[in-house]
């Protein structure tokens, strides 16, 4: 009898462990300051940013693959981590929307998520920052080493 739970235990301890590294990336991928906050408030507009960036043919077929997963994941009923679990519960679908907007920045450029961005200037300048992008349209973000 205790063979049948051996692999029944070494699944549960798996998939355990991979959501443990899961809920540890998202701890680390969060954005920093109070951008997260800003970002809860903005989530209806990034959601329309999103749906219009993965319908826009302009950009590459890796970063539309990227936005019609995460769509798909926002779609599901159940999240990574459940919304009992202060702060990160509430919180783990924008910084997910956070992580994969930073990935078409740095594939597709600023210029997609101004181009496609339904809300206000202002709203425009908190998603910038919660994707660590300049915050005006001309400006350079800052360089390592101060150069």
């Amino acid at each position: 009898m205790s063979e049948v739970w051996k692999p029944a235990a070494a699944i549960v301890g798996g998939l355990l462990l991979l959501w443990l590294a899961l809920a540890a990336f998202l701890v680390m991928a969060r954005p920093r300051g109070g951008a997260l906050g800003e970002a809860l408030r903005l989530l209806p507009d990034l959601l329309r940013l999103v749906a219009r960036l993965a319908r826009d043919d302009g950009l590459p077929r890796g970063v539309r693959v990227r936005l019609w997963l995460l769509l798909g994941y926002l779609a599901l009923p159940v999240d990574l981590i459940p919304d009992f679990i202060p702060v990160l519960g509430y919180a783990d679908d924008a910084i997910v929307v956070a992580f994969v907007l930073r990935s078409v920045v740095r594939r597709a450029g600023p210029g997609a998520l101004a181009g496609h961005w339904p809300g206000t200037p202002e709203g425009l300048a908190v998603v910038r920052r919660l994707v660590g992008g300049p915050r005006q349209p001309g400006a350079e973000p800052p360089r390592p080493g101060g150069r």
